[in-house]
Protein backbone atom coordinates (compact mmCIF):
# COMPACT_ATOMS: atom_id res chain seq x y z
CA UNK A 1 0.00 0.00 0.00
CA UNK A 2 0.87 3.39 -0.21
CA UNK A 3 2.71 4.61 2.83
CA UNK A 4 1.87 8.54 2.30
CA UNK A 5 -1.93 8.13 1.94
CA UNK A 6 -3.15 5.76 4.64
CA UNK A 7 -6.67 7.39 4.46
CA UNK A 8 -7.89 5.57 1.40
CA UNK A 9 -10.94 3.69 1.82
CA UNK A 10 -12.40 1.36 -0.97
CA UNK A 11 -15.32 3.75 -1.74
CA UNK A 12 -13.32 6.64 -2.31
CA UNK A 13 -11.85 8.53 -5.58
CA UNK A 14 -7.91 9.61 -5.37
CA UNK A 15 -5.69 11.61 -8.18
CA UNK A 16 -1.75 10.92 -8.17
CA UNK A 17 0.37 13.52 -7.35
CA UNK A 18 4.67 14.02 -7.66
CA UNK A 19 6.82 17.15 -7.26
CA UNK A 20 8.72 18.15 -10.48
CA UNK A 21 12.41 17.44 -9.63
CA UNK A 22 13.35 20.57 -11.42
CA UNK A 23 12.14 23.13 -10.03
CA UNK A 24 10.34 21.08 -7.01
CA UNK A 25 6.24 22.26 -8.28
CA UNK A 26 3.68 19.76 -7.46
CA UNK A 27 2.17 18.54 -10.26
CA UNK A 28 -1.12 15.97 -10.87
CA UNK A 29 -1.50 13.25 -13.24
CA UNK A 30 -3.73 14.31 -16.11
CA UNK A 31 -6.31 12.22 -18.17
CA UNK A 32 -4.00 12.61 -20.97
CA UNK A 33 -1.02 11.20 -19.35
CA UNK A 34 0.96 14.38 -18.92
CA UNK A 35 1.55 15.84 -15.30
CA UNK A 36 -0.12 19.30 -14.99
CA UNK A 37 0.43 21.94 -11.88
CA UNK A 38 -3.72 22.30 -11.26
CA UNK A 39 -5.48 19.73 -9.08
CA UNK A 40 -8.78 20.53 -10.90
CA UNK A 41 -6.62 19.00 -14.09
CA UNK A 42 -5.72 15.74 -12.61
CA UNK A 43 -7.75 12.34 -13.39
CA UNK A 44 -9.28 10.87 -11.08
CA UNK A 45 -8.97 7.19 -10.09
CA UNK A 46 -11.35 5.02 -8.08
CA UNK A 47 -9.82 3.85 -4.52
CA UNK A 48 -10.06 0.25 -5.57
CA UNK A 49 -7.27 0.69 -8.39
CA UNK A 50 -4.54 2.90 -7.43
CA UNK A 51 -2.78 0.77 -6.15
CA UNK A 52 -2.28 -0.99 -8.93
CA UNK A 53 -1.49 2.13 -11.25
CA UNK A 54 0.74 3.63 -8.64
CA UNK A 55 3.93 1.01 -9.30
CA UNK A 56 3.29 2.36 -12.97
CA UNK A 57 3.58 5.90 -12.60
CA UNK A 58 6.39 5.54 -9.68
CA UNK A 59 8.39 3.17 -12.48
CA UNK A 60 8.87 6.02 -14.96
CA UNK A 61 9.31 8.87 -12.44
CA UNK A 62 12.95 9.08 -13.68
CA UNK A 63 12.16 9.39 -16.96
CA UNK A 64 9.51 11.94 -16.32
CA UNK A 65 11.75 14.23 -14.00
CA UNK A 66 9.60 13.48 -10.83
CA UNK A 67 9.72 12.64 -7.27
CA UNK A 68 7.82 11.22 -4.71
CA UNK A 69 4.60 9.97 -7.04
CA UNK A 70 2.00 8.68 -4.68
CA UNK A 71 -2.08 8.49 -4.52
CA UNK A 72 -3.83 11.73 -2.42
CA UNK A 73 -7.82 10.89 -1.74
CA UNK A 74 -10.11 13.42 -2.77
CA UNK A 75 -13.78 14.04 -2.50
CA UNK A 76 -15.48 14.95 -6.30
CA UNK A 77 -17.19 18.68 -6.00
CA UNK A 78 -19.16 20.47 -8.71
CA UNK A 79 -15.58 22.52 -8.65
CA UNK A 80 -13.33 19.66 -8.73
CA UNK A 81 -11.62 17.24 -6.74
CA UNK A 82 -10.71 18.31 -3.18
CA UNK A 83 -7.82 16.66 -1.11
CA UNK A 84 -9.39 14.96 2.57
CA UNK A 85 -6.30 16.26 4.11
CA UNK A 86 -4.63 19.07 5.42
CA UNK A 87 -1.74 18.31 4.02
CA UNK A 88 -2.93 17.47 0.28
CA UNK A 89 -5.00 20.92 0.56
CA UNK A 90 -2.24 23.03 1.26
CA UNK A 91 0.18 21.20 -1.90
CA UNK A 92 -2.68 21.65 -3.95
CA UNK A 93 -2.84 25.58 -3.25
CA UNK A 94 0.50 26.50 -4.11
CA UNK A 95 3.58 27.18 -1.69
CA UNK A 96 3.01 28.50 1.87
CA UNK A 97 5.62 30.84 2.01
CA UNK A 98 4.93 33.30 -0.63
CA UNK A 99 1.90 34.10 -3.67
CA UNK A 100 5.58 35.08 -6.25
CA UNK A 101 5.61 30.69 -6.13
CA UNK A 102 2.24 29.73 -6.79
CA UNK A 103 1.84 28.16 -10.21
CA UNK A 104 -0.28 30.86 -13.10
CA UNK A 105 -3.55 30.67 -12.84
CA UNK A 106 -3.31 30.82 -16.54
Amino acid sequence: MDRRNNRRDTEGSSVLTANNLLDGRIVWLAADGSWQPFLKQARVFDNTEIEQILPKYQGLAQQEGLVGIYGVQVTLTDAGPVPVTTREIIRADGPSTHPQFAPSAS
